[in-house]
């Protein structure tokens, strides 16, 4: 754009405001107070506006690491109707987080105490129930289920809610009647005693093949077992408790 000037070379002044031609041949009357004041308004403008976004980024930047707005807008709603004298009151959220803490380990421990209190009534219904239905013990044992738990109910064990029977070397006894398949109880516990080394003192009807135990017994002593001190004091606790358990004798 350039001024318009007339034939003199003055400037063509319209309503007191000096004329332009714009590169397209058109006059324009330009009006500089008014250009100045709507440059000053816009300025103006800018500035508010861009206030505006620098307190607003600002703001966000305590928001950053949230990609759920509608989640942490519902998380600052619920906080919001909590007790406000305890969240200032650092001490009180301290007891209250204590307290919950304290409440679920009491309730974690005396789940814990059910299930070990169950484990045992599983544990003397699985095995002590085998032992004192055992047809084996009741027929071929010259001593009472309970004295032949004592002896042998640590190698068995319930696993699955069966009763498995384990070997001295902590191996599963496994059936020979069912190769491959797991020894029931009546054939574990035959198999048991088959190594304990005082079998004779605790079967019935082996007092005869007894290790010194067959001179001694018989209808001169009404079927007692009679064991001489030195064999006696052999047995291991288990199997004195047996003997004296069945009625044998000791002998000098």
């Amino acid at each position: 754009m350039k001024l318009k000037l007339d034939e003199a070379g003055h400037v063509v002044v319209q309503d007191g405001k000096p004329v332009y031609i714009s590169e397209d041949g058109k006059e324009v009357a330009f009006d500089a107070p008014a250009t100045v004041a709507t440059i000053t308004r816009l300025n103006g403008e800018a500035k508010s506006h861009r206030e505006g976004k620098e307190a607003a980024e600002k703001a966000l930047k305590a928001f950053e690491g949230i990609t759920d707005p509608s989640a942490a807008i519902k998380a600052l709603d619920t906080v919001s109707k909590l007790d406000q004298k305890k969240l200032v009151d650092a001490g009180e959220i301290d007891t209250v987080r204590n307290e919950i803490s304290k409440s679920f380990e009491g309730k974690l421990a005396e789940i814990e105490t059910r299930a070990k209190e169950l484990e045992g009534q599983l544990y003397a219904e699985k095995i002590g129930g085998s032992f004192s239905r055992s047809k084996t013990i009741a027929e071929k044992f010259a001593i009472p289920a309970d004295l032949v738990q004592a002896r042998f109910g640590s190698a068995f064990k319930v696993e699955d809610g069966k009763v498995v029977a384990y070997d001295p070397h902590g191996n599963k006894i496994y059936s020979r009647a069912r190769p491959g398949e797991l020894a029931d109880f009546d054939e574990a516990i035959e198999t048991l005693v088959d190594a304990y080394p005082y079998k004779d003192q605790i079967l019935k009807g082996s007092g005869a093949s007894g290790s010194g135990a067959g001179g001694n017994s018989g209808a001169g002593n009404g079927g007692k077992k009679s064991l001489s001190r030195a064999q006696f004091d052999a047995l291991d606790p288990a199997g004195r408790q047996a003997h004296v358990k069945a009625g044998g004798e000791v002998t000098e």
